[in-house]
């Protein structure tokens, strides 16, 4: 490097670390408040991506990270060419989109209609009722489903019975399979989702509701022209972190409800997963799909980023 170009160098080097040290000075506290974060996530996100190297070996637990021998883009291979990947992807990609297209509109609708509630002590009972599921484990709203679902005497089946149709094993069921995993994730989520937007919802300006009555809006317009604009950026936010997990169709939940009758219908790339890197120890394999989701992932969060910027620049 040029001997003047270093020397120009050298004392804005100098006012950006005063900078930087001043700033730490005065938001020390702040500072202090965010180490705990910055923390978790060097911990438990960046060091571990130290394990991708596995992708690319055929890994050896005695032979360790840099005995075991190099194979290249073999594992992506290996999965790209089994007989189960379309089905995988599949089964991974059809669930999360019916969950995306169900799922994440379900807590706006919750929330929109709480909302309009003007009873408190209904309102906060419903909100209550709601997110008591998402403290739920899987295990038990499999215990749930079956104590309603079950051919011989689940609620369900009974009722039907007594109406002079035939009982239905809704848990063996390929048929029934996705509609279950859709409609138990949007009854396990929604009254936890929709806190979100109840909270940008009470950020709103009175006003601008008084100003659509004045104007003549019907409670439709008011929702359609008020309300919605003003939880739009946390619509986008959400759905741009939704489009990032599309590949993660709920490992817990589908390694509760998939079984040998319906698991042609509900196996994801996740269970898949499991079964090669824990059952039948191929580490390599399985680290090296976890990587094709990431990567998947990322690609998604991009483009959704890049098309809230182009559509509504006001957001960033």
């Amino acid at each position: 490097m040029d001997p003047a170009r270093a020397a120009a160098r050298q004392p804005a080097q100098v006012g950006l670390l005063n900078r930087v040290l001043s700033n730490l000075r005065r938001y020390k506290v702040m500072y202090l408040l965010l180490l705990p974060g910055l923390i978790y996530f060097t911990i438990f996100k960046y060091v571990p991506m130290f394990g991708l190297i596995v992708a690319f070996k055929k890994f050896n637990i005695v032979l360790g990270f840099w005995g075991s021998p190099w194979v290249g883009m073999d594992n992506f291979l290996h999965f790209i060419r089994g007989v189960y990947f379309w089905e995988l992807i599949e089964n991974t990609v059809l669930i999360s989109l019916y969950k995306l297209l169900f799922g994440f509109s379900a807590p706006i609708l919750l929330a929109l209609m709480l909302n309009e509630v003007s009873i408190r002590w209904f309102k906060r009972t419903i909100q209550t009722i709601s997110y008591l599921p998402h403290f739920l484990s899987w295990v038990i709203v499999y215990g749930l489903m079956l104590s309603m679902l079950s051919p011989g005497e689940g609620i369900v089946n009974v009722l039907l019975k007594q109406a002079g149709f035939e009982g239905i094993s809704f848990l063996t069921s390929p048929e029934w399979a996705r509609f279950l995993v859709v409609a138990s994730d949007i009854w396990k989520g929604v009254g936890w989702g929709a806190i979100l937007y109840l909270a940008a919802l009470s950020g709103i300006d009175p006003s601008l509701y008084e100003a659509a009555r004045m104007d003549g809006a019907s409670k439709w317009r008011q929702i359609w022209h008020v309300t919605l604009p003003g939880i739009r950026n946390v619509i986008i936010i959400l759905l741009i972190i939704n489009l990032s997990n599309i590949l993660d169709a709920g490992f817990d939940q589908i390694f509760m409800m998939a079984n040998v009758f319906n698991q042609e219908k509900i196996d994801i790339i996740d269970t898949w997963v499991y079964r090669e890197g824990l059952l039948r120890l191929q580490m390599g394999i399985a680290t090296a799909v976890g990587f094709f989701k990431s990567i998947i992932g990322l690609v998604l969060v991009v483009g959704a980023n890049q098309l809230a910027k182009k559509f509504d620049g006001q957001i960033w």
